[in-house]
């Protein structure tokens, strides 16, 4: 397992851990999605650790609409602006969008050398 492909299961891991403790603090209403969310991260986890590469092309979009998200929905941004509930907010800046931009990054890295090694392979 490449270096790159570690450090997107690793952050994945890390988001795993960080929703499982922001999900009792949130919204009531929203918990079915939160839920989905979550085990949306569980399921790319146990793929990229049984081998599945091509889990880390759904990491990106997934990534990017929770950033989206949190991004459109006014009591998050409220509260990052405010603090109000500070612990909320750190595990929504942290969780929502400093690990999220991490498997972004870790993800298309992986991607790219996963090809270069085909490249590299094939000539």
């Amino acid at each position: 397992m490449s270096i790159y492909l570690r450090a997107t299961l690793v952050v994945l891991i890390f988001i795993v851990v960080t929703g499982l403790i922001a999900i009792p603090f949130g919204n009531p209403n929203f918990i079915d999605r939160a839920i989905a969310l979550e085990l949306s991260f569980i399921t790319l986890s146990v793929l990229l650790w049984r081998g599945y590469s091509k889990a880390l092309y759904a990491c990106i979009p997934i990534a990017i609409l929770v950033i989206i998200g949190n991004s459109l929905a006014p009591p998050h941004v409220n509260l990052m602006m405010t603090f109000s509930k500070p612990l909320n907010a750190i595990v929504l800046i942290v969780g929502g969008y400093i690990l999220q931009i991490a498997l972004i990054y870790a993800s298309l890295r992986a991607i790219i050398n996963i090809r270069s090694n085909r490249m590299t392979t094939t000539t």
